[in-house]
């Protein structure tokens, strides 16, 4: 690609603030501002070819991602510009710098596009992103449920309830709560407005839970989600949201771009004979290394296969089987070295997550060997 022109968007709600950098190497410089709206990109871009007379092929965008998600670099990549979206936090930036506008931002992402400073995060395809809004969607429902409950339960322990049953949560607690009765007309309010939060929060996540199921069948993700699903640990709600986070698993080259996309890696500060690791730097997708996380927890258990396993696991291949009971045996085993060494359970389960990545790499691939063969044949 012969780029002449670099341009650099700091993109906000309601506009865009345009920065130009020319291939010749000369200072970056402040061009304008657009509506936010694609519209006015698409009329603004059509006034820079104009006036720099290049053409869309010779010219290269970046911006920042954000709140506006990923509707404006699909727009124009159908324009057929090419552009591309990096993570804020992969912006490098000068400790002196203390003057932050948005024109010294648009000019500092047209300058570091043009020096090849900048690493583009990837962009899910449309229907991906649909699929990945509704496992999210049922993510906040499950986090507000869990809001709801402890708020509940606290209001019922300063009350003086405390309940004598073995878990929380089960009919019996629930019937517990509905049967209780408060001193006073107004904390009975309080209590009863408590239970119908929990119950309508119940019922949105079984309801979005529903939809997911429903729409598993038409996405073209689903043998990789039913493959994953003849992992332990990993059921329909799970797979899913793993899958739609990640997407097509082929950019990366290796397990371990994999981990450090997802976060797992540790931090490092060494400095020539010392060499010092810290946590995981927790970069990248968050939903994604927070469900591995979840679903890593499950291989503290000595390795079977439960009638439940073995239900999901029913039509696939014999070389998933394969990796799924490799991946049982091998982090079950590391699993109980590191209890073993006296490792505190949430890093060593967090180690398990790391290495599972390993198998989750080498699962996609597999599946789309076979994917491959089945359309060849």
């Amino acid at each position: 690609m012969n780029t002449k022109l670099y341009l650099g968007l700091d993109v906000h709600k309601n506009s865009i603030v345009v920065a130009t950098a020319l291939a010749d190497g000369s200072d970056p410089q402040s061009y304008g501002k657009w509506c936010g709206s694609n519209l006015s990109a698409e009329r603004g871009l059509l006034k820079i070819r104009q006036k720099y007379q290049v053409e869309k092929s010779e010219i290269s965008i970046v911006y920042e991602a954000g709140p506006t998600g990923f509707v404006l670099a699909r727009r124009l990549q159908q324009l057929g510009y090419h552009g591309i979206i990096v993570g804020p936090s992969e912006v490098p930036s000068k400790a002196g710098d203390k003057v932050k506008t948005d024109k010294r931002d648009a000019r500092k992402l047209a300058r570091l596009h043009r020096a090849g400073e900048l690493t583009a995060i990837h962009i899910p395809e449309s229907k991906d992103e649909a699929v990945r809004d509704l496992c999210r969607a049922r993510t906040d429902a499950s986090q507000a449920l869990a809001r709801a409950k402890q708020q509940l339960g606290m209001f019922m322990l300063r009350s003086g309830y405390r309940y004598d049953g073995k878990t929380n949560w089960t009919q019996a607690h629930l019937n517990y709560l509905r049967r209780s009765r408060m001193p006073h007309p107004a904390q009975q309010l309080v209590l009863e407005e408590y239970i119908l939060e929990v119950d309508a929060l119940t019922q949105r996540v079984a309801r979005i839970e529903e939809h997911m199921r429903e729409f598993l069948p038409s996405w073209e993700r689903e043998p990789y989600v039913r493959a994953l699903m003849s992992f332990r640990g990993f059921q329909e709600v799970a797979a899913m949201t793993v899958i739609s986070e990640l997407g097509d698993l082929s950019r990366f080259k290796h397990p371990r771009q994999l981990m450090g996309y997802l976060g797992m890696v540790p931090e490092e500060s060494s400095s020539g004979q010392k060499r010092r690791q810290g946590g995981i730097t927790k970069t990248g997708n968050g939903h994604a290394r927070w469900m591995l996380i979840e679903c890593a927890s499950h291989y503290s258990h000595h390795p079977r296969v439960s009638p439940q396993l073995s239900a999901r696991q029913a039509g696939q291949s014999r070389e998933v089987l394969g990796i799924a009971w490799k991946a049982q045996n091998r982090l079950n085993s590391r699993f109980r070295r590191l209890a073993a060494r006296g490792l505190h359970r949430n890093k060593t389960v967090v180690a398990i997550a790391r290495e599972l990545c390993g198998f989750l790499w080498e699962l996609h691939h597999r599946v789309s060997k076979e994917i491959s063969g089945r359309s060849a044949a």
